[in-house]
């Protein structure tokens, strides 16, 4: 409606207006979106402060449970995001099962950085990845390590980003394969993020080893225009 779309381009003057002529500040569109919600995606702070002192609900989630503090997350608005903090209750976070992307922001009020930087690599949020690293998340508390999910996923500059805060570079992931053969490395062969990794300390003698029978067939690979002569069952 009219308030959702004065909301949605930060029109603060004509969200007063509908306001006083009896706009409901807890109108939802038919996907759930509140006004309080399209206010946080556009990221004008007036309109979040003048539905909020008209008693708007911080915590009415749309359809796919995302609330406004969620939206102002996603769209990097800082300002608005700060404004929603102390208003958005954990149970309202809890039940909508999505840690904002930007929970760094969040410390102060006990969310779990760690799981928030969990997404944020797998969303490629390098800011979120930033903040949340300088938040002290760690890297590598989940199954699948963050450098991992941020390797495969092709994602450059969040993968120098886990680098520079010490992320394990010679981690694996033991659901892939039984051997050593690096996890990282496998995912990027033939590709240039192998020299990032290689470059940053991978222990390289790790493609040489095979716990398999001596029988198996042996192949060489190219890394970095250097040849490797390995066991074709870690590959």
């Amino acid at each position: 409606g009219d308030m959702g779309i004065a909301a949605e381009y930060g029109q603060a003057e004509a969200l007063d207006i509908l306001i006083h002529y009896g706009g409901d500040e807890n109108a939802q569109a038919p996907n759930g979106d509140s006004v309080l919600y399209d206010a946080a995606g556009s990221g004008n702070p007036d309109c979040i402060e003048l539905l909020l002192q008209h008693g708007a609900n911080p915590n009415i989630a749309n359809l796919s449970l995302q609330l406004p503090i969620h939206c102002a997350a996603y769209k990097g608005h800082y300002l608005a995001l700060r404004m929603l903090i102390s208003i958005t209750t954990r149970r309202a976070i809890r039940l909508s099962g999505q840690s904002p992307i930007h929970a760094a922001l969040l410390v102060d009020k006990g969310f779990d950085v760690n799981t928030a930087l969990y997404f944020a690599v797998s969303n490629g949020d390098v800011t979120g990845t930033q903040l949340l690293l300088n938040a002290e998340a760690k890297t590598d508390l989940d199954p699948l390590q963050c450098l991992l999910v941020a390797v495969r996923a092709w994602r450059y500059k969040i993968v120098r980003i886990l680098l520079a805060s010490r992320a394990d570079v010679n981690c694996y992931f033991t659901e892939v394969n039984d051997t050593v053969f690096p996890t990282a490395l496998q995912y990027c062969l033939r590709d240039e993020m192998m020299r990032l990794l290689l470059n940053n300390g991978y222990d390289a003698e790790k493609c040489f080893c095979c716990p398999h029978d001596s029988t198996w067939n042996f192949v060489f690979i190219c890394i970095c225009g250097i040849c490797i002569y390995t066991s074709i069952c870690c590959i």
